[in-house]
């Protein structure tokens, strides 16, 4: 059990403050902020705001496992289960706005490897906790500590053996969060789908001063969809526009049903035995990967609904015909084209990497009929990259010039543009022709 010593005994005061902040009655404090996505908001009622989680520790249990606690300001329903490959415990909650320290599940401690939080969906939250060998969940509960009021919320985990740990495992409830809302009338502009990489409980890479790269990308994602949206000549959708989860296999049915006609994925890799590798890197689909780099960050990146604890769904289907195949063919083209101009305009504001154009098996990619690209900013482990990614005017430099790709990728007026897209063609046609910029107030 914790000791007087642990941060677990949290001052009356913290508590205080959380309760407060879970009310909408005071901010957080400088520095510590939450994140805009988890942060309640001030127009709901106290008691249908998220609960706040302001610190989690993990001990022995008493039955010789393992405990994590977690101190939130009010009870939540929680439900825990067990999943394989990889061993896994998961903990599914209602929405909970997570204020804990940044170290929080990165230290080992018995059956407990690490844990991370987050936003698993809308309304709903998961901690998933990544197992040192096979364990099942002997006991989930929340109980009201007498002193302060405040709710602690314990999962305890115990040894299992693997045919027992098997029998325990499960698959998740499949995850489909709402897409971008319907578009009213009818808007003959293309319409660019931009994806920020991972989001909720999934961090993506971590950087050495604790900075996510879901949070990273998720700016600039934002930066490039003003930007557009400023121009006025590209309709333009996210596929998530907060801290969420969102399964591969959503993102690509996201593009797909909104027929959009280019899908734009963005990411920041890191190599921590390689901290002198840097600059960016423009990815497009395929089969066999262009080297052994590639091939090994695109089996990492396709994990991420694993590491969510999400199943991970069904991407397009295999080609089934001839037609199909040529389509396929000629939506890489596409993705091909535009990377080639995306290259062009990124190498004159940015640092790219040794071979700045690859290809691989990214599952985002997959789309048989949306062209697509996968661009790595750069990589978290590298100091001059981390600076650059972490200044506003590099972003807005960077933001800038990916938009101008994208304006002049669909003003080109493909062949294919001359005639409206077929049921089973590429997202390119009538609908992806822009005329001239407005002129800007």
């Amino acid at each position: 059990m914790p000791t007087r010593a642990s941060p677990i005994h949290l001052p009356i005061r913290l508590l205080l403050r959380a309760a407060l902040l879970a009310a909408g009655l005071v901010l957080p404090v400088a520095g510590h902020a939450a994140p805009t996505a988890e942060r309640p908001a001030t127009d709901q009622p106290a008691a249908e705001r998220p609960a706040v989680a302001i610190a989690a520790e993990t001990a022995a249990s008493p039955e010789g496992g393992t405990r994590l606690t977690v101190v939130l300001s009010r009870p939540v329903e929680a439900k825990a289960f067990v999943m394989e490959r990889p061993d896994r415990a998961i903990v599914d909650l209602p929405e909970v706005n997570f204020q804990l320290p940044p170290e929080a599940g990165r230290k080992r401690d018995g059956l407990v490897a690490s844990y991370r939080y987050g936003l698993f969906a809308p309304g709903r939250s998961r901690i998933v906790i990544d197992l040192a060998q096979a364990a099942t969940v002997a006991r989930v509960a929340t109980t009201t500590r007498p002193r302060d009021g405040a709710t602690l919320l314990t999962i305890d985990l115990a040894r299992s053996d693997r045919e027992a740990f098997r029998r325990a495992a499960q698959a998740p409830e499949p995850t489909r969060p709402a897409g971008p809302p319907a578009q009213e009338g009818i808007d003959s502009r293309p319409l660019v789908i931009v994806d920020a990489g991972h989001g909720g409980i999934d961090p993506g890479a971590i950087a050495g001063n604790g900075v996510y790269e879901k949070d990273i990308v998720f700016g600039v994602a934002q930066g490039l969809v003003r930007r557009l949206e400023f121009g006025g000549r590209i309709r333009v959708q996210m596929t998530r526009d907060r801290d969420v989860f969102v399964p591969l296999a959503e993102r690509v049915r996201i593009a797909r049903d909104a027929h959009a006609d280019l899908f734009v994925s963005i990411h920041a890799d890191s190599i921590s035995a390689a901290p002198q590798v840097r600059g960016a890197t423009i990815y497009t689909g395929s089969e066999k990967a262009t080297d052994a780099e590639s091939a090994r960050l695109a089996d990492r990146e396709n994990k991420a609904d694993a590491a969510a604890g999400a199943d991970q769904g069904e991407g397009p289907g295999d080609v089934a015909d001839i037609l199909q195949e040529l389509t396929l063919r000629e939506t890489r083209g596409f993705s091909a084209r535009f990377a080639k101009g995306l290259l062009t305009r990124l190498s004159g504001v940015m640092e790219m990497s040794v071979k700045p154009h690859r290809e691989a098996g990214f599952r985002v990619l997959r789309s048989p009929d949306v062209p697509s690209v996968l661009v790595e900013l750069g990589y978290l482990s590298s100091k001059r990259d981390l600076d650059l990614l972490l200044s506003d005017e590099w972003r807005t430099r960077v933001t800038g010039q990916m938009a101008e790709a994208i304006e002049a990728f669909f003003a080109a007026r493909m062949p294919a543009a001359a005639t409206a897209r077929g049921a089973d063609g590429p997202r390119i046609g009538k609908s992806a022709q822009i005329g001239p910029a407005p002129v800007s107030p």
